[in-house]
């Protein structure tokens, strides 16, 4: 199991933008991670406002000249946005042209007509997984809810019983697998390899999705028994079904990222020659940039010619599917000036030089960091980027699969015990009609098993990678 050791500490350090000791560094990570909280949650400033006020605090805490944090936090700022902000616009085109095509409801009516009783469950999970590789947790609840509450109305099962599952496969997809946001951030602050990190996440989101789905599921129903709520389901008539694409066509769509870059890692691991010809075609195809804007193009052909789109309206509907990640990426880019006024400062030597000598598991304290983030803020992708900031300098020295459980493990700590401070939260309540102590009951427990088990199983994989 990777730990904290002296080997870690072998890169030369960044030269700090302060002479502040330990206990100040300490007292200005605590005083700008409260400010944050205190913002968001308080005030309900925005979090893009509340991160980078709090980074000019910690800058202040710190001691370091304005003046310098500045240029720390519009540095992270600009090469977090560089390096994920074309991505997450990709992924959110895609995740649009899913949506307004009916290549998502295809899937899903597809999988729910070969599945009934006890297998709707894990129907639900299969198909949230699915849809929740190229969307945002926030796109995926909107698009699946209204499906959970079909599916429960019409078949007559608990609404926790189908509800549970699919949320249970968009927060694992959302905190785990890559594209996603949050583990975009953590492997860019890592160093980490996208391929190995996704193919260690699959490996970690299937287990993790079947207890925290499926399995939770009967308790959850147990615990609260509600109906579907009938204001929230939708109806849809069949001539807005004649037009759309084919399962299969649309099912290559969505898997197309996930494929091209797990070949790239493939033939990273069985040729490893960066002068192959071989690799090197590889090397440009499973980036992550090519990987999703292949999927784009693909999906013009197989998702919107079928569904009758006009030129005139896929362009439109490219402007609509830009237009709500603004403030997403606002968020992400921020959420990266502030890990660069961590790094810059000095707290993620800090750390290094404060915990050398314990014996706690380097991939365990990053757990923890993320969890305690995650419940101050609310945010698992303010704690995401929050956490890989502070615990980046442990993955020097470490090997590209230690990289890749040490931006997991930061990815199951982010999504710990969701409360009121957490906006899925109240999508959550508000959509299955439930009280707060019934969500706590449900989701939030939901989200804790969730990141509990696959922190566990991360610190598993650790034994033999």
């Amino acid at each position: 199991m990777t730990r904290l050791s002296v080997e870690m500490l072998a890169a030369d350090p960044v030269e700090p933008i302060t002479s502040a000791g330990h206990a100040q560094l300490g007292i200005a990570v605590l005083a700008g991670i409260a400010v944050i909280v205190l913002l968001i949650t308080k005030f309900k400033l925005h979090a893009f406002l509340a991160l980078t006020i709090g980074s000019l605090a910690l800058g202040a805490f710190a001691g370091a000249p304005l003046d310098k944090v500045i240029t720390s936090f519009t540095a992270g700022l600009g090469s977090t946005v560089a390096g994920v902000g074309v991505l997450i616009a990709l992924g959110a085109i895609l995740g649009k042209m899913l949506a307004d095509s009916g290549g998502a409801d295809q899937v899903v009516d597809t999988i729910l007509a070969k599945a009934g009783g006890r297998s709707m469950p894990w129907a639900m999970v299969l198909i949230a997984s699915v849809i929740g590789l190229p969307l945002f947790f926030e796109v995926g609840v909107v698009l699946l809810i209204p499906v959970v509450l079909m599916v429960a109305k019409r078949g007559n099962y608990s609404l926790m019983r189908i509800g549970i599952p699919a949320l249970a496969g968009l927060s694992v997809m959302h905190g785990l697998v890559p594209p996603h946001p949050g583990p975009l951030v953590a492997i860019d602050a890592v160093k980490a390899d996208l391929g190995v990190t996704l193919a260690l996440g699959v490996l970690v989101a299937i287990p993790t999705v079947i207890i925290a789905g499926p399995l939770f599921a009967k308790y959850a129903a147990r615990w609260v028994d509600v109906p579907a709520p009938e204001r929230m389901i939708p109806q849809r008539n069949s001539e807005e079904l004649k037009r759309r694409p084919g399962f299969g066509a649309t099912l290559l769509t969505i898997m197309l990222p996930v494929i091209l870059m797990l070949s790239k890692a493939l033939v990273d691991i069985v040729i490893d020659d960066p002068e192959n010809t071989v690799q090197r075609v590889f090397d440009v195809i499973g980036s992550p940039l090519i990987a999703l804007l292949a999927a784009v193009l693909l999906g013009i052909f197989t998702l919107l010619s079928p569904a009758g789109f006009s030129k005139e309206r896929v362009s439109g509907l490219v402007e609509k599917g830009l237009a709500p990640i603004a403030g997403i990426l606002l968020i992400v880019g921020a959420g990266g000036g502030f890990k660069q006024t961590l790094i810059d400062t000095g707290v993620g030597q800090m750390v290094l030089d404060i915990s050398k000598d314990w014996s706690i598991p380097a991939l365990l304290l990053a757990w923890l960091i993320a969890v305690a983030i995650r419940l101050a803020t609310g945010s698992a992708t303010v704690a995401t980027v929050s956490a890989a900031g502070l615990v980046a300098p442990l993955a020097v020295g470490m090997s590209t699969g230690e990289t890749a459980l040490l931006v997991l493990a930061i990815g199951a700590g982010s999504l710990f015990f969701s409360h009121v401070n957490d906006a899925g939260f109240w999508l959550v309540k508000e959509y299955f009609g439930l009280s707060v102590g019934q969500t706590i009951k449900t989701w939030s427990v939901m989200e804790t098993i969730i990141s509990v088990v696959a922190g566990a199983i991360v610190l598993l994989l650790s034994l033999f990678i």
